[in-house]
């Protein structure tokens, strides 16, 4: 009797999953012909727009890898002292924003602020002295264009 009571049980399950794959995949064919809301990149920047994430172009997604290149030497922080002090804490220093800032996208509203602090002559000082090549005034053009 029990092992009857657990084939049922079993069975039901069975039923009652492939409905829910039915009536999910009629939801799907339904929504593809005769239209569903948003979908693809509109629904993903929908979803992404409060945490400031968009899509990047082909240019700009072959950038990014040299954009990771930092080793936190913390040689480009030299000078930044007296910058960080004035700043109250906007500028967290040089090696932070090129670690941390430029790898994340909804960071870049507040590095954007950050780099208010430094000019770009500055940072090409910095870029002269990374020993990994950083590309700093194009990490800093790039926060800039999407803060």
């Amino acid at each position: 009797m029990a092992e009857n009571l657990a084939f049922v049980a079993m069975t039901s399950g069975r039923l009652y999953a492939l409905f829910l794959l039915a009536r999910a995949l009629l939801k799907t064919i339904f929504k593809r012909f005769w239209g569903g809301g948003v979908s693809g990149l509109s629904l993903f920047e929908a979803n992404f727009e409060a945490e400031h994430l968009s899509k990047v172009d082909a240019a700009e997604r072959a950038l990014l890898p040299t954009f990771s290149r930092c080793i936190a030497c913390g040689l480009c922080n030299r000078g930044d002292g007296a910058r960080m002090a004035e700043s109250q804490g906007a500028y967290p220093g040089t090696m932070a924003l090129m670690l941390a800032s430029s790898r994340s996208l909804p960071d870049f509203p507040a590095a954007s602020e950050a780099l208010a602090w430094i000019t770009d002559d500055e940072l090409a000082e910095k870029e002269r002295i990374c020993p990994a090549r950083v590309p700093m005034r194009r990490v800093a053009a790039f926060i800039r264009a999407r803060a």
